[in-house]
């Protein structure tokens, strides 16, 4: 066994992304840039009509916006990484960079899945409360519960990073992905990582499974409501307001189950294909999520829809 090297910021690491499958870099490289190109697009556009628009300054636009920051943080800490190891396989990455990539990753995953949770509060007391909407989520309300979900995913992000920065490292330092995450890096340490693995289940328990337990409790209460009302109008109305919320919500976290419950494969030539798509799954959801969010929200919001019209007809009046 090789020493290992303690002094953290003289380590340098190789990320494998697609060096394997050189015939898949060009094609990935172009559908990687279109896609973050339509996530800065379409999620900076939703910023400023929630901003701009006086309409949209409730709570529901409020976390929109949180929401779209946080998918154009997200993709920028890992994404212009990505693109650069297509154009340079191998390349190595110091130590340092890697921290502070896989820290932003993290923090804005962990705030997310927070965010989507805090959303469904959002819609449960629309739809549940309706005449309590404005006394529940006032100023007072929303934006610290935003806050929050910054603060814990931020917190969540440093606890692990300082956890991870403090093991040794040794050997070759190849990281079998695309970006510094989290798990690829642990796997390289060459000490017990047992206190990593049980703070991440704790983690894991706390930015997944409470709040898809939230989530699903609130969307039970939504339903039940929504059956309750007499007219078919009504209850199309009613679904309408929490029906974004809803898709993104199937798609974020459908994703992850799927990543997390497939079986595993038990012959050589499977375990290949299931190490690409090990790294395609988690690649893809954070790509695609945040490209199909401001998406969903514009396709499915006429106030949204409304605000962009007026943004770039006030624009093309202006000039």
């Amino acid at each position: 066994m090789e020493k290992a090297n303690w002094s953290s910021l003289e380590i340098e690491f190789t990320i494998v992304g697609l060096s394997d499958y050189p015939q898949l870099v060009t094609t990935f490289f172009v559908l990687v840039l279109l896609m973050y190109l339509v996530i800065l697009l379409g999620n900076g556009v939703l910023i400023l009509v929630t901003v701009l628009d006086s309409r949209l300054h409730t709570p529901m636009y409020f976390f929109l916006g949180n929401l779209s920051i946080l998918d154009i943080c997200y993709t920028t800490s890992s994404v212009p990484l990505i693109l650069d190891n297509f154009l340079r396989p191998q390349k190595p990455i110091s130590f340092s960079a890697c921290v502070a990539q896989m820290a932003l990753s993290f923090a804005m995953a962990g705030t997310e899945c927070l965010l989507l949770s805090i959303m469904a509060f959002d819609r449960y007391v629309a739809i549940c409360s309706p005449l309590r909407y404005h006394v529940i989520m006032r100023e007072a309300t929303y934006i610290p519960l935003a806050a929050s979900s910054w603060a814990i995913g931020g917190a969540a992000s440093v606890l692990h990073t300082s956890l991870t920065i403090r093991l040794p490292f040794c050997g070759d330092n190849i990281i079998n992905h695309f970006t510094c995450e989290m798990l690829a890096v642990l796997k390289l340490a060459c000490a017990d990582i047992s206190i990593n693995v049980i703070i991440m289940g704790v983690t894991n328990v706390i930015f997944l499974v409470v709040p898809v337990l939230f989530i699903s409790i609130s969307y039970v209460f939504i339903i039940a409501t929504i059956l309750r009302i007499p007219s078919v109008e009504g209850k199309k109305k009613a679904f309408s307001t929490c029906s974004a919320h809803l898709t993104v919500v199937v798609i974020f976290y459908g994703t992850v189950l799927f990543m997390y419950a497939k079986p595993k494969s038990k012959d050589s030539l499977g375990e290949e294909k299931q190490d690409l798509s090990d790294k395609l799954i988690p690649f893809f959801y954070g790509l695609v999520t945040p490209m199909l969010n401001p998406i969903i929200y514009s396709l499915r919001n006429k106030d949204v829809k409304a605000a962009a019209r007026n943004l770039v007809a006030r624009k093309c009046f202006s000039q």
